[in-house]
C-alpha cells in the first residue's frame, strides 16, 4: 500500500487532518494507494508557497527566456520518466499504457507542450497604441496573474495537467494544482519527477482531496488570482460561482454531447471506423467523445449494421494486457453511474443494438461498446452526457433538420461531419455550434490548436496562443513624453 503526501514549496507534507482517500485500481477494484485529504489549512500552505515564489522568489522576476529554458528542462525530465508515469496512471485510472507512455516520449505532441510554450515565453511582445493626444506614448503589456489554481479531472490527469501547466508557467504564473480525488497519484508522482528540473521552490504545488474541502478553499483563496477548471458542467457551475464571489477569472473546459453527422455520400468504411475510434477506445471517458450519431435516413440501416460489427470486435480487458483495446471505467462511482444510464435507456424503450454489459466481470469496472438505435433527440440519452462507451443513433432527412438537431443541446464542445463533399461539409461546419469541428476525422489534437467549448461546455481556451493568453492580463501604460500639466482650476 503506497501512501502519498501533498506537495508544497518543493517539499512533501502530511495532511493536517491526518485523513487519506483510498485510490482504487479500476482494473481490479482493489485499493492500492492512499492520497491526502487536504483541508483549507493545507491549501493555505500550498498557496503561500506559490505566492512567495512569485512575489519574493526568483520566479516573478525571471526573464521570459529563462522561464523558457526551465520549461524545456521540464519536458525533457518528463520524457525521461515516461514509463514510470504511464505505469502510475494506468494503475490509478485504468488508461492503457499504449495511450499514455508514447504521448510523454520526446517529440510527442503532449509533452511537446512544454517545448512549444518554452518558445513562446519571449514571443509575447507589447503593442503601441496611437494615442489621440500630443506628446503621449500609450503601450500595452501582457502580464501574469500571479498564483493560478488548476483543477484537474479524473479521466486524463497527466494530459490535462500538461495542457494547463505549460502555458500557465510560460505566462509567468506559479501554480497550485488540485487533481481529482479519484486519480491523484500520477500528478503527485510527477512532482517527484519534476524536482529534477530544479524549479524554484513554490512554483509547483499539489493539494489533493474532495471538491468542497480542497477545491473550494483553493478557488476562494484571495491570493489565487485565476482558476483553470476541467470537469463536468455541474462542477464547472459550482467552481464559477465560487470564483464569481471575488470577480475572479476562470477558464473552463466542461462536458459535451458531441454530434457526429453522417451524410449520405460519406465513405462508410472511413466513417464507421472514425466514429468507433471517436468514442470507444477511451471507454467514452472523454469530454469530446462523439456520442450522438446522426445518420442520413437512406443509409442508416447499413451504417449501423457495419458499426455494430466493428464495435463487437473490440477487446475489453486489463489495461496491462497488450491485446486489450478498451480498458476499465476509471472508478467505481462512475462505473455504477454508466450502468444505471444504460438500464434507464432500456427502460425508456430505446432499441439496444449492442450491449456492453457483457464485458462486466467480478473484479474491475469493465463495460464494452454499447449502441442504442432510434433515440429521439429530446430523450435523456441524447441530451445528457454519459461519459461512457454508450452511443445513441438517430436518423435525419434534410440538412436543415440535422443542423437543428445537432445544435439542440446545452453543450457545444465538439462535432464530427462525414462526407465526400468537402464544400458541403464546410458549410455545415460553419453552422455547428461547437468549439471544435472535425471533418472526415475525429479526436485529433495539437499543442498549437486551441480547445474549448461553446454554450455550457465552457469558456476560455487551452492550447495554442489563446491557451497562454488566458493566463495573462492586459496592462495599459500612458507615458507623457513632454510632461506639461497645467493648473486644472486656473481662470
Amino acid at each position: 500500500m503506497r501512501r502519498f503526501r501533498f506537495f508544497a514549496g518543493n517539499d512533501w507534507h502530511t495532511p493536517s487532518s491526518g485523513q487519506y482517500v483510498d485510490s482504487e485500481n479500476p482494473a481490479t477494484g482493489e485499493v492500492w494507494a492512499l492520497v491526502p485529504d487536504c483541508n483549507s489549512e493545507d491549501v493555505n500552505r500550498a498557496v503561500a508557497a506559490a505566492k512567495a515564489a512569485y512575489y519574493d522568489g526568483p520566479w516573478g522576476r525571471m526573464l521570459p527566456a529563462e522561464r523558457g529554458r526551465l520549461l524545456r528542462r521540464m519536458g525533457d525530465v518528463i520524457s525521461k520518466h515516461a514509463e514510470r508515469l504511464g505505469e502510475i496512471e494506468t494503475r490509478d485510472n485504468g488508461k492503457l499504457p499504449k495511450n499514455i507512455t508514447p504521448s510523454l516520449k520526446p517529440d510527442a505532441w503532449q509533452v511537446d507542450s512544454f517545448h512549444y510554450y518554452a518558445g513562446m515565453c519571449d514571443k509575447f511582445e507589447g503593442r503601441l497604441i496611437p494615442a489621440e493626444a500630443p506628446d503621449m506614448h500609450n503601450y500595452l503589456k501582457w502580464e501574469p496573474f500571479g498564483v493560478a489554481g488548476l483543477i484537474l479531472p479524473w479521466n486524463s490527469p497527466l494530459g490535462t495537467l500538461i495542457w494547463k501547466l505549460a502555458p500557465c508557467l510560460a505566462a509567468g504564473n506559479t501554480a497550485v494544482m488540485k487533481p481529482s480525488e479519484q486519480s491523484s497519484c500520477s500528478t503527485l508522482e510527477l512532482m517527484e519527477i519534476l524536482l529534477e528540473a530544479d524549479l524554484p521552490p513554490g512554483v509547483l504545488n499539489v493539494v489533493t482531496g474532495f471538491g468542497p474541502g480542497t477545491a473550494g478553499p483553493l478557488i476562494e483563496h484571495p491570493d489565487v488570482r485565476v482558476v483553470s477548471f476541467t470537469g463536468g458542467t455541474n462542477g464547472g457551475r459550482a467552481a464559477a460561482a465560487l470564483a464569481a464571489k471575488q470577480v475572479k477569472p476562470i477558464i473552463m473546459e466542461l462536458g459535451g454531447k458531441s454530434p457526429q453527422i453522417v451524410l449520405p455520400d460519406a465513405d462508410l468504411e472511413l466513417a464507421v471506423n472514425g466514429i468507433a475510434a471517436g468514442i470507444f477506445p477511451a471507454a467514452g471517458q472523454s469530454c469530446i467523445s462523439g456520442s450522438r450519431l446522426l445518420i442520413h435516413k437512406s443509409i442508416i440501416a447499413e451504417f449501423t449494421e457495419r458499426l455494430v460489427q466493428v464495435a463487437k470486435k473490440a477487446r475489453v480487458g486489463d489495461p496491462n494486457d497488450p491485446a486489450t483495446q478498451i480498458g476499465p471505467i476509471a472508478n467505481r462511482p462512475h462505473y455504477e453511474s454508466v450502468l444505471k444510464r444504460i438500464a434507464a435507456a432500456e427502460t425508456a424503450g430505446h432499441r439496444l443494438l449492442l450491449d456492453g454489459r457483457t464485458a462486466c466481470r467480478e473484479r474491475g469496472y469493465y463495460i464494452g461498446p454499447t449502441i442504442f438505435a432510434d433515440v429521439p433527440n429530446g430523450s435523456d440519452l441524447a441530451q445528457n452526457e454519459v461519459f461512457g462507451p454508450v452511443l445513441s443513433t438517430e436518423a435525419w432527412e434534410t440538412e436543415e433538420e440535422v443542423i437543428r438537431t445537432a445544435n439542440d443541446t446545452v453543450f457545444g464542445l465538439a462535432a464530427g461531419i462525414w462526407s465526400r463533399d468537402v464544400t458541403r461539409a464546410m458549410r455545415l461546419a460553419d453552422r455547428i455550434e461547437a468549439g471544435t469541428v472535425y471533418i472526415n476525422n475525429y479526436f485529433n489534437a495539437a499543442t498549437q490548436s486551441p480547445v474549448g467549448g461553446f454554450k455550457q461546455s465552457g469558456y476560455g481556451r487551452e492550447n495554442g496562443w489563446e491557451g497562454m493568453r488566458c493566463f495573462m492580463q492586459t496592462k495599459s501604460v500612458w507615458l507623457a513624453t513632454d510632461p506639461q500639466q497645467s493648473d486644472p482650476f486656473a481662470d
